[in-house]
């Protein structure tokens, strides 16, 4: 199957969010913002978060742009990992805070939407309601 104009733009702008990503956590493991002031610290962490949601909407465009049918499907999909991990992502807030559950930071609601959004997709392999 080929991939269609959607998909190589969805590709390309993944790629491209995702690169700008890893380029600025790769430059703060390395070390490069140790001793940046609290301002700059906001502007880091802002840089960081900006990829993540310029990803989400290459997502919400291919979305768009797909036919009926995929739109309807990855939707569902969506829709069903972001319940999902907003349901975990909750209920570990609350171990923290009732339970002594260590800390996690809240970041991790990125990844943890693309795992769950990958487990549930072999699982809703039909767009109706």
């Amino acid at each position: 199957m080929s991939a269609t104009p959607a998909d190589r733009r969805y590709i390309l702008r993944t790629t491209a969010f995702m690169g700008g990503y890893v380029a600025v956590n790769l430059a703060a493991i390395t070390g490069a913002f140790d001793d940046i002031g609290a301002v700059a610290a906001w502007v880091l962490a802002l840089a960081v978060a900006a990829p993540v949601a310029g990803q989400i909407w290459a997502v919400l465009a291919w979305m768009k742009a797909s036919d009926e049918f995929v739109r309807g499907l990855a939707a569902k999909r969506f829709i069903i990992a972001a319940g999902a991990a907003i349901a975990v992502f909750s209920a570990w807030g609350f171990s923290e805070s009732y339970a002594g559950a260590p800390h996690a930071p809240g970041w991790l609601i990125y990844p943890l939407f693309w795992a769950a959004y990958g487990l549930v997709s072999p699982l809703v392999r039909t767009s109706r309601i």
